[in-house]
């Protein structure tokens, strides 16, 4: 369900910048054929809102160096609210951890640590552990090759948008 705020124009518009945040104005009311001031007034509007959290670049990290990326499966010791908070709450200020999924099934949490390399990999989890984080196991998997990474929401299909 599209939230009754947003119009087929105001989808057009976060589609096209979740996939070129730099588009100028200009390109993009030709794009949703709007003219470029209620273009604009849209683009303010949506940010204004929250619907546009932030204008980022994708860095080629491995131009930088090599790093390893890691997915780890967390089951927690106690499944009280006090016990998911205290994990978020510490595990949100490890800058190697890019993403903390809640999950439903055999475990708590999905993460995704991007690291130098295993002996950092591992070096984090042994301080994590140390912590009492309130971690009863996890299990590390080694990503060995990305063939497919987005980094847009296919909002065309999530909520059926008409060119």
């Amino acid at each position: 369900m599209v939230d009754s705020k947003l119009d087929r124009i105001d989808l057009k518009i976060l589609a096209h910048l979740q996939r070129n945040g730099r588009i100028t104005n200009a390109n993009l009311s030709d794009a949703v054929a709007l003219s470029p001031s209620p273009c604009l007034t849209r683009v303010k509007r949506l940010e204004k809102l929250g619907y546009i959290l932030s204008y980022n670049a994708n860095i080629a990290l491995h131009k930088l160096g090599d790093t390893l990326t890691i997915f780890t499966e967390i089951t927690l010791g106690g499944h009280h609210r006090e016990d998911f908070a205290r994990f978020e709450k510490n595990i949100s200020a490890i800058d190697e951890v890019i993403e903390c999924h809640l999950v439903s099934g055999g475990y708590d949490y999905l993460l995704k640590f991007v690291t130098r390399g295993i002996d950092h990999y591992q070096e984090l989890m042994e301080e994590v552990i140390t912590k009492e984080f309130g971690i009863d196991k996890y299990f590390s998997y080694v990503v060995l090759k990305s063939p497919v990474v987005k980094l847009h929401y296919p909002l065309h299909s999530l909520f059926e948008i008409k060119s």
